[in-house]
């Protein structure tokens, strides 16, 4: 009879780009880990590194995953570390790999290999999808992409483990994607450590639920907990780790001796963030039944996930494409004193008019007072109007100078406007690029992966 191969223990360092820089260290050094991955991407993410990679096409990159390699080395060369499985490469992979294969060689892990997965990135093919019938309408609206098509700067698709899995069956340490789905990060490695069938559904939504509660990182352990005021350390809060096994069940917990919590409350509340169907979570990789997990609490800060239900995935995947939208710029003003609220709202129609009067009608614009209930508008309702409150003014449009305007009429509120105004939140605000999400699903068959493994000395000739 053969032995089921022991569990993987899987943490999740990072949830977004801009995540606690320690963290990824700390839960390498400290989890016990067999595989670190680290999930950058979001929506705005793609956005941002479109942007950067139009300035310079060696950029599009998340530039912390460097630096936290350069941070690694000496644990990766001393003890051996755990893997890594990250989508840092953004919209750039490859540039990504050159820059992190030269740290690596120049630390002494010139011989480790690294994987590279790519073919998410579908920008170049649109145009003849477009010519062909290709249907990716826009979610919400319906429209057609070619009403954006000569103005899109990225389009990603979401690809998902079975490259990742590929590449570590390759025999790679650290594993560089682009777009993939969060989960899928931790499928991956999953699924190539057990030798997994890619149709056997419930050991992949297994995994995929356990890969979906860590990828937010401490989200799962405490972070926007409601019962926050009681959580012991949450300034050194542990991140997730995930302890998956054969079956595809698995436990949640973090480093021992970390702030925060695991608990079924916590890995409940990531459970359904974030999802739409809870019966159907649907991935690249497998539809997942979250209803149909049972959560335990098996021991202090460990909560197990068991009779996860999974079936076939659809036959299309989730594209994600960013296209430029013209110019926008905000500016925040605080005011104080009787009337604030109504000050404020005032201060913000008389910058729009201003604009106006000056020969320019803003496609967009938007005028928020922080403090009395604009945030969540129509959530709280204070029953005292507030005596300081900050006036937030976001605008777009297609033309710069139109924006560059706005940008110049803020400061005269001080002296022009409504008493009370007391002072700037910001400095004079600056126009920068407005971009426009188009998500769309595209048919499986037109997507191909490419995965490519290479010791990191190989890749800093790439």
């Amino acid at each position: 009879m053969t032995t089921p191969a022991r569990p993987i223990r899987i943490g999740n360092g990072a949830g977004f780009w801009g995540d606690n820089l320690d963290a990824p260290f700390l839960l390498a050094r400290d989890g016990g880990l067999d595989v670190l991955t680290l999930e950058y991407l979001a929506e705005l993410t793609m956005a941002i590194l479109a942007h950067l990679r139009s300035k310079d096409a060696k950029a599009g990159f998340i530039t912390d995953f460097p630096e936290l390699l350069e941070r690694l080395a000496p644990l990766m060369r001393e003890g051996g570390g755990p893997s890594i499985v990250t989508n840092a490469g953004g919209l750039n992979p490859s540039a990504c790999s050159a820059r992190c294969a030269m740290i690596m060689t120049g630390a002494g892990l010139g011989n480790w290999p690294v994987g590279v997965v790519s073919g998410d990135d579908l920008l170049a093919w649109i145009p003849a999808w477009i010519g062909e019938g290709v249907d990716l309408a826009h979610f919400e609206t319906g429209e057609p992409i070619a009403t954006v098509a000569d103005r899109l700067v990225s389009a990603n698709v979401y690809l998902g483990a079975q490259p990742i899995a590929e590449a570590i069956v390759g025999g790679a340490r650290v594993v560089i994607t682009g777009r993939v789905a969060d989960a899928s990060l931790t499928l991956g490695p999953a699924a190539a450590h057990f030798g997994w069938n890619w149709h056997d559904w419930d050991r992949l939504a297994g995994a995929s639920a356990a890969g979906h509660v860590i990828e937010c990182g401490a989200q799962a352990t405490g972070g926007l907990w409601h019962d926050w005021a009681n959580l012991t350390d949450l300034a050194g809060v542990g991140y997730p780790i995930a302890e998956v096994a054969d079956d595809g069940s698995s436990i949640i917990t973090k480093p021992a001796d970390s702030g925060g919590l695991v608990s079924i409350g916590t890995v409940a509340e990531q459970l359904v963030y974030e999802i739409d169907d809870p019966t159907r979570y649907k991935t690249p990789d497998v539809d997942v039944d979250l209803a149909s997990i049972q959560l335990a609490d098996v021991g202090p800060d460990r909560v197990s996930l068991r009779g996860t239900k999974g079936q076939a995935p659809g036959p299309r995947l989730k594209l994600s494409a960013v296209y430029r939208d013209g110019w926008t710029a905000s500016g925040l003003v605080a005011v104080v004193g009787r009337d604030a609220v109504a000050k404020a709202r005032a201060a913000g129609r008389i910058v729009i008019e201003r604009v106006k009067r000056a020969g320019f009608d803003l496609a967009d614009s938007l005028v928020e007072v922080i403090g009395a209930g604009d945030v969540v508008p129509g959530v709280v309702i204070s029953e005292r109007m507030p005596f300081e409150v900050v006036l937030r003014v976001t605008v777009r449009d297609p033309r710069r100078a139109a924006v560059e305007r706005f940008c110049r009429e803020i400061a005269p509120l001080v002296t022009s406007g409504p008493p009370g105004i007391a002072g700037y939140a910001s400095g004079r605000p600056s126009p920068r690029p407005a971009f426009g999400y188009w998500p769309a699903l595209v048919p499986r068959e037109l997507v191909a992966s490419e995965v490519r493994v290479r010791s990191a000395r190989e890749w800093t000739s790439v």
